[in-house]
């Protein structure tokens, strides 16, 4: 089997990129969670992208041949955006991206939707616990969330063993 389509390629994003990042959000949003609203157009979800995300935010994507199949964006200690297209969901995508945050922040907060089982399931499984739980009052899907947590542990030490000195 080819490694390159079984290993995806973690790449960094620009502006070039933004119309697939957020058409991977709205394939995978609305397969997964189909009764949230629609609230914006894909042109107004690119903008976001690009006007609000990409300025603020570390954009990588997961890439397999020519194709976008994952995409996160984060910074400031939060993860903002984390998707995978619903046909490579399973395959590890989501956990090398989220790897990636992992790496340059001690500590992530998130948000995710009460009802999105399995993106609780695997945040959970990545050592994230449930904060806080709203009734969605404050979301523009007004859709009950969940603040997720997640801190880097403290390197072990190894004891120390007193001289006879």
């Amino acid at each position: 089997m080819d490694d390159a389509l079984t290993e995806p390629e973690i790449v960094a994003l620009t502006a070039d990129h933004m119309q697939a990042a957020a058409e991977i959000r709205r394939v995978a949003l609305w397969q997964r969670l189909p009764w949230l609203p629609d609230l914006h157009t894909p042109e107004e979800e690119e903008q976001y992208w690009r006007m609000h995300l990409l300025p603020n935010c570390s954009i990588l994507g997961a890439a397999m041949g020519n194709r976008f199949v994952g995409v996160i964006a984060y910074g400031d200690n939060w993860i903002e955006q984390l998707y995978v297209l619903p046909d490579f969901q399973g395959m590890g995508i989501g956990s090398l991206l989220l790897g990636c945050a992992k790496e340059e922040m001690d500590e992530i907060r998130l948000w995710t939707f009460q009802h999105n089982a399995g993106a609780r399931a695997f945040y959970q499984r990545h050592g994230f616990t449930a904060e806080e739980e709203t009734d969605g009052a404050d979301n523009e899907e007004r859709e009950p969330d969940v603040l997720y947590h997640w801190r880097r542990l403290p390197e072990r030490t190894p004891d120390l063993q007193p001289s006879d000195g």
